[in-house]
């Protein structure tokens, strides 16, 4: 579908996101605009489209089974087909000029109001949750971010469907607190899931992008300087590559809705200045050569270990944040819970 059915399409919100990030996408290469060789990164296209990185991984995606982008040694992908030997350029894209044609624009927005404000109020609540309980009331939200309250449900509905936030007896939106038991309870589902999960999907990982992964894993091993800088996107695309090949929809739904409060409690303390463990990349890097050599059986267990492993930093850092007395600023809407 082509000109104005498209156009209408898309004016009408039939349209998936996805769908519509992937149009985008794709004329843009087309026309030039976004040039071959050109890193594309999700975090900073979402923001242009002021939407979730979600459907621009789809889309992302699906321009990569067509030959438009690939996978490369580093983050995101690179424009063009692969096999070109390209020389990554890494140019900020909103300083390219995206078109972003209107109806698309429109489409975009009218669908994804609750989007434009999900990360902050995701990264709000992380920031806080381990420090004690916290009391989110509806009015304030939206009033805090100019949105209408329903907005405010979309968004507290979706934080309550990844654990993050939770209703009361008193129908009160209450985050917090995250504590060792917690963490200990989110691991004994993550070691009761990944690992069967990698075991699952083992014959259906595409080998191109587990090769491009272990040289990411092996480049972030070897950097004397850390290449804990990129630790996290390395063990979000480590999840994607590895353990969500599982062709099982609903397994991979439970592995990143369980996942989501074990990346906020890590990101929170890399934020409070605890340091990551350069044992993690190690650990991740052996599960991949594993799964490179057909070693199924023996990249579960390395995972099982390296998830072990993970429990026992977390919980020791956790420890060390227990003697802090609390998160320096807090968003307006977060009201402390006094027990």
């Amino acid at each position: 579908m082509t000109g104005p059915m498209k156009e209408e399409q898309a004016a009408t919100g039939s349209q998936k996101r996805y769908e519509i990030a992937e149009e985008v996408l794709r004329s843009n290469i087309s026309a030039g605009t976004l040039p071959p060789g050109l890193v594309l990164l999700e975090g900073p296209i979402a923001d242009i489209l002021q939407t979730s990185r979600a459907p621009v991984q789809r889309a992302l995606q699906t321009l990569e089974a067509d030959g438009l982008v690939h996978r490369f040694a580093g983050r995101g992908f690179l424009v063009g087909p692969p096999g070109g030997d390209i020389e990554p350029i890494r140019t900020d894209i909103k300083a390219l000029g995206l078109v972003v044609p209107r109806h698309a624009d429109e489409a975009l927005q009218s669908r994804s109001s609750w989007e434009r404000i999900y990360n902050t109020v995701e990264a709000d609540v992380a920031g806080c949750v381990v420090f004690g309980r916290y009391r989110i009331v509806e009015m304030e939200l939206a009033n805090h971010f100019n949105v209408s309250r329903t907005v405010v449900r979309d968004v507290l509905t979706r934080l309550r469907e990844r654990g993050l936030v939770r209703k009361n007896q008193s129908s009160h939106w209450i985050a917090g607190p995250l504590t060792a038991q917690t963490v200990k309870d989110h691991f004994v589902l993550r070691t009761m899931l990944e690992p069967p999960a990698i075991r699952l999907g083992a014959p259906a990982v595409n080998r191109a992008r587990l090769e491009a992964l272990l040289k990411r894993l092996r480049a972030a091993e070897d950097s004397a300087a850390g290449g804990l800088g990129d630790s996290e996107a390395v063990q979000t695309e480590f999840i994607e590559c590895c353990v969500l090949a599982a062709p099982n929809e609903r397994l991979r739904d439970l592995v990143r809705n369980n996942l989501l409060p074990v990346t906020a409690t890590d990101r929170l303390l890399r934020r409070l200045g605890l340091p990551g463990d350069p044992a993690i990349i190690t650990e991740l890097r052996l599960v991949a050569e594993l799964l490179l050599r057909g070693a199924t059986e023996s990249a579960v267990s390395m995972m099982a270990t390296h998830l072990e492993a993970s429990l026992n930093r977390t919980i020791a850092q956790m420890k060390i944040v227990a003697i802090i007395p609390g998160p320096g600023v807090t968003a307006a809407y977060l009201t402390p819970v006094l027990d």
